[in-house]
């Protein structure tokens, strides 16, 4: 019971709590009624801030999702430019963190890292179809040890102002691997192989690192859901 309450939180949120903390000392001097509302957003970066450890899959071709929220949209489209992967639409899975989400984001497949692009942009809500194009966001491509080729972006939001992503070109990284975050409120975009069948469906709850969104050794047919 603990485990779930007291999780570990990422590094780099530490100059934040520090940041919300002394602020809220400050206010408690000002008037103790701010102090509170001080230590509210306090709690509340702390917990912005948690990275709890997760069950990875190990099995071979699994595509994990690579961060926590709610599927906004599953779409075949051409990717963005920056990352590289050609013209032809592919098989994009958009899942959506609102800021009470947890934000640490993890690699979906074991590959190589084959190309890594940052794009200024905007900060329009990351839920609208535009942010994709438009947004600050971070490009990652992974080539998966059969060869194929998966994109990850990270984007921005309304909130959002500050991507971070921890993997260079040419590194190897495995199913699960913390790579980066996004502060505060974000999306993900997961480009698939436009042959690959998407398990998962708009609407349901994502789990970083562990909820299975594709098998691309699998020819199991798309999944849909129903809100019940």
């Amino acid at each position: 019971m603990l485990k779930t309450v007291f999780v570990p939180i990422n590094k780099a949120g530490w100059p934040f709590i520090f940041l919300f903390t002394a602020i809220t000392v400050a206010l408690a001097f000002l008037w103790k009624p701010l102090g509170w509302v001080g230590l509210i957003l306090t709690i509340w970066c702390i917990y912005f801030f948690r990275d709890p450890p997760r069950v990875i899959p190990m099995k071979d071709h699994l595509v994990v999702s690579p961060a926590d929220g709610s599927v906004l949209k599953i779409v075949k489209t051409v990717p963005p430019k920056e990352i590289e992967l050609g013209n032809n639409p592919l098989n994009c899975i958009s899942i959506f963190m609102n800021v009470f989400d947890v934000h640490v984001n993890r690699i979906p497949v074991s590959g190589k890292i084959t190309r890594v692009a940052y794009n200024p942009g905007k900060f329009v809500n990351a839920s609208l179809d535009k942010a994709s194009e438009y947004n600050e966001r971070q490009c990652i491509r992974i080539a998966t040890n059969e060869g194929l080729e998966i994109g990850v972006i990270q984007i921005a939001g309304l909130i959002a102002r500050r991507i971070k992503c921890d993997v260079s070109i040419n590194e190897m990284v495995d199913t699960g691997e913390r790579y980066g975050l996004i502060r505060f409120g974000s999306r993900v975009d997961v480009y698939l192989p436009s042959e690959t069948n998407v398990l998962v469906a708009v609407g349901q709850i994502m789990v970083a690192g562990e909820t299975v969104i594709a098998d691309l050794g699998s020819q199991e047919e798309q999944r849909f859901g129903v809100v019940i």
